[in-house]
């Protein structure tokens, strides 16, 4: 039993969602003795879904391995490829495949929906003891994300708040630069070797929507932007709810190549999308300010450089990207 208390404490001990992840694979690897433990995620549009592997550690390995975050899309497997996974999201239980290895699936929740799968890898089935440990250790991570999700994310759209936007920034951008800071206390930041770029995007003419069809239906169209970006964006970056219809776009280890093809699938996504409410069909689109993570600058300067670059996409007619000049 203390071993059992050891690793849930040691589950909830971390505030990084990636931590968590790794920490409950090797949790499960110390408890069950299986052969493999694997969490896999569910990423993409309704109708294109893929996994991505948040953490796989076998028998015998010290430290858990994982898909990078910044990993193309269209090289993840499709859900399609793995129907034990697909069955366990879809019944909302464990499914056991016989066989050697022995398969075992239990769905991934979280309160908003099933996030993924737990995959674990066996000689023999689990025993009913065994399944029970997998079922209560999964509850208390489900409510440990819900805690995290309520200090970290907006609550009408799911996404980031401004507050995590700022940490996973600096996070992002890799150590500040020691004891240099702005006068009004803004750490300037070293920046790392990789290629990193930061976004601002704006609905375009929100206001004329909660004037026409009331803040209901603005509030909907948040909601459907939010979701429009879970399934634009790559599995590594990052999206945030800034303030009204204001987003912030992280894009960690991309060049300016790869950033601008985020941005116009994103902003493409959102202009085919449709909101059927009972006075009309809404449609909206978005205009994105796009610059890159540069060192020595601060997390105030390089949001600037973004905005100024997002009301020259809006000068210039809306509905585009720009670039930080």
């Amino acid at each position: 039993m203390s071993k059992v208390v050891d690793h849930l404490a040691e589950l909830t001990g971390f505030r990084d969602r990636d931590v968590l992840d790794t920490t409950l694979a090797g949790a499960l690897r110390d408890l069950l003795q299986p052969q493999r433990v694997a969490i896999h995620r569910c990423v993409g549009e309704e109708n294109d879904r893929r996994w991505l592997t948040r953490a796989r550690l076998e028998a015998a390995e010290a430290a858990a391995s994982a898909d990078p975050l910044w990993v193309e899309f269209d090289s993840l497997p499709p859900m399609s490829n793995f129907p034990a996974r697909v069955a366990a999201i879809e019944r909302h239980e464990m499914v056991s495949v016989p066989g050697s290895p022995h398969i075992t699936v239990f769905p991934l929740f979280t309160d908003r929906d099933v996030a993924g799968v737990v995959e674990v890898e066996s000689a023999d089935s689990l025993d009913a003891e065994q399944q029970r440990l997998v079922a209560s250790i999964l509850r208390i991570y489900r409510n440990f994300q819900s805690l995290l999700d309520y200090s970290e994310r907006d609550t009408l759209t799911g996404l980031l708040n401004r507050k995590t936007f700022d940490e996973a920034f600096y996070k992002l951008s890799g150590q500040t630069v020691e004891g240099t800071t702005t006068t009004s206390g803004e750490r300037r930041i070293k920046g790392a070797p990789q290629s990193h770029y930061i976004g601002v995007l704006d609905i375009d003419h929100f206001k004329s929507v909660n004037d026409r069809f009331g803040h209901e239906t603005g509030d909907r169209v948040l909601v459907a932007f939010a979701e429009v970006a879970r399934g634009a964006v790559r599995s590594g970056d990052l999206v945030a709810r800034l303030g009204g219809e204001e987003f912030g776009l992280i894009l960690p280890d991309a060049d300016q190549v790869q950033a601008e093809a985020v941005c116009e699938r994103l902003r493409a996504m959102m202009g085919r999308a449709e909101l059927t409410t009972a006075t009309g069909t809404v449609r909206v689109t978005a205009s994105i300010g796009l610059a890159p993570v540069t060192a020595g600058a601060t997390r105030v300067e390089l949001l600037r450089a973004a905005d100024e670059a997002l009301y020259r996409a809006k000068a210039q007619g809306r509905n585009r990207l720009a670039l930080a000049a």
